[in-house]
C-alpha cells in the first residue's frame, strides 16, 4: 500500500558523488524495512543495502559496500543512498524498495532512477 517516489538520479563522471532519495507516502512506515537495489544493463537486480525504519539497523551487500551509506529520516519519511567514488560500472537503474520487517520479500518498489557514470 505504501507508495515510493525516487529522485536524485542523473549523469555523472567517474569519481563524483551522488545522493538518491526515496520518499514514502500513503501510510506510516515505522514497521517497515527499506532497501536500495540496482539493475545494471543486461544484468539481474543487485542488492545494495537495507535499513530498518524503526531502529535504523543497516545491512550492506558486497557490491558498493565501501562506497555507499544508507540512511533514513523518519520525520520526512525519506530513504537516502549516498554514493561516493562512482565508477562506470555503477551505471544502472537504481530502485528503492520496502517491506514489512517480518516479510521475507521486498514487495513494494519505487519507479527506478537511471544513473549513468561516464569515464
Amino acid at each position: 500500500q505504501v507508495s515510493l517516489v525516487q529522485s536524485g538520479g542523473g549523469s555523472v563522471q567517474a569519481g563524483e558523488s551522488l545522493k538518491l532519495t526515496c520518499t514514502a507516502s500513503g501510510r506510516v512506515v515505522s514497521t517497515y524495512s527499506m532497501a536500495w537495489f540496482r539493475r545494471p544493463p543486461g544484468k539481474d537486480r543487485e542488492f545494495l543495502a537495507s535499513i530498518t525504519w524503526n531502529a535504523g539497523s543497516t545491512s550492506y551487500g558486497d557490491r558498493m559496500k565501501d562506497r555507499i551509506t544508507i540512511s533514513r529520516d523518519k520525520v520526512e519519511s525519506a530513504l537516502y543512498l549516498q554514493m561516493d567514488s562512482l565508477i562506470p560500472d555503477d551505471t544502472a537503474v537504481y530502485y528503492c524498495a520496502t517491506k514489512l520487517v517480518e516479510s521475507p520479500k521486498w514487495n513494494a518498489w519505487g519507479q527506478g532512477t537511471l544513473i549513468v557514470v561516464s569515464a
